[in-house]
Formats: C-alpha cells, structure tokens, sequence
C-alpha cells in the first residue's frame, strides 16, 4: 500500500458520528475556525485565510444550529477527539449541508468523503429528501470542484455575501458571493 493509500486508511478508520450537543460548542468552534481562518487554516487546503479575516462562527451560531428544529450539528471523533463536523437542515424536499469542517492536519485523506457520505446518508435516510444543497463562495473554484466530483452541480444562482456583518468574517476583495450547489439523493 501505498503512502497516500495509508494515509487515507488511516484518517478514515475508527470514525464515530453522532449529534453535537450543547456542551460540544468550544470544540466545535475551535475545529471550524482553524480549518477555515487564520494561520493555522494553511495547514489544509480549505482555507478562505486570504479571502476573509476574522471569525468564521462563533459560539451563538453554533448553538443556535444545534437547537434549531429540523437541524443536526453532525460531530465526526476519531480516539476521543473531533475531527470533524457538518451540519444538515431540513428544508422542504431537500437538506441543507453547511458548516463543514475537517481538520487542517487530516485534509487531503479521504476523510471529508467519509463524512459528506455520511451526511447524504443520514438525509437521504431519516429526512426522506430527494436533494442535498449548500452554498459556496463562488470565488473557491477548488472548493467547488472538489464538490463537483462528489457529484454536486453548479447552479448558477447566487447570493451575496453579507458584507457588513463580521459575524462572517471580513471580506479582503470586493466580489464575494454564495453559489448554490445541488446534488440528487435519489
């Protein structure tokens, strides 16, 4: 076996999914921060460091996701410690996935397959929904095609970004904007 091959084994095996809780949230904000902002976020490859400065989320808005009706705080362990988490919202005919983070130091190794797999499943499984959306910063063509080959599709439709509002950070350019992806469940 290869080593690329051992690694992805290796940050795939001994995974156990369950539901955040209340109690989950500094952790939870700690994993999603550093995949996302700051420093230590250029230890992967989702960073959005060079994109937007300041915080991604923070305690109120992980709690509130994890005490919405119709909504899951997906957290992903591996020998005690988070690894992972995404969040899934029902919404009408379809799920919304968002709040997706892997840690910097185990990207790259197969584990956000593991965890968006398991996600859709999970949808598909207790929601009974036909489609899975999430929005993307149209300008992380990467991010987006990482998604494309998990068999998300383009739509076209956007949103802004909030600018203004530095509960989502604080945009370094000028032309940010969410892009809606869909893939079928069924």
């Amino acid at each position: 076996m290869d080593s690329a091959a051992t690694a992805a084994t290796a940050a795939t095996t001994g995974l156990i999914f369950r539901d955040a809780t209340d109690a989950d949230v500094d952790a939870l904000v700690a994993l999603i921060e550093s995949a996302y902002r700051g420093d230590s976020s250029r230890a992967g490859w989702t960073t959005e460091a060079d994109i937007l400065q300041g915080q991604r989320t923070d305690p109120e808005g992980v709690l509130q996701v994890i005490g919405a009706a119709d909504s899951r705080l997906l957290m992903v362990e591996r020998d005690g410690a988070l690894v992972a988490c995404c969040q899934l919202e029902r919404r009408y005919d379809h799920a919304y996935f968002g709040m997706f983070a892997v840690s910097p130091a185990l990207q790259g190794a197969g584990l956000g397959k593991v965890v968006i797999a398991e996600a859709e499943r999970t949808a598909l499984e207790d929601w009974g929904v036909s489609q899975m959306h999430m929005t993307v910063i149209s300008v992380r063509e990467d991010l987006i095609a990482w998604y494309g080959r998990r068999g998300y599709r383009r739509t076209g439709r956007m949103t802004p970004f909030p600018y203004g509002d530095e509960r989502f950070g604080i945009p370094q350019r000028a032309d940010l904007q969410f892009e809606l992806l869909v893939k079928p469940l069924v």
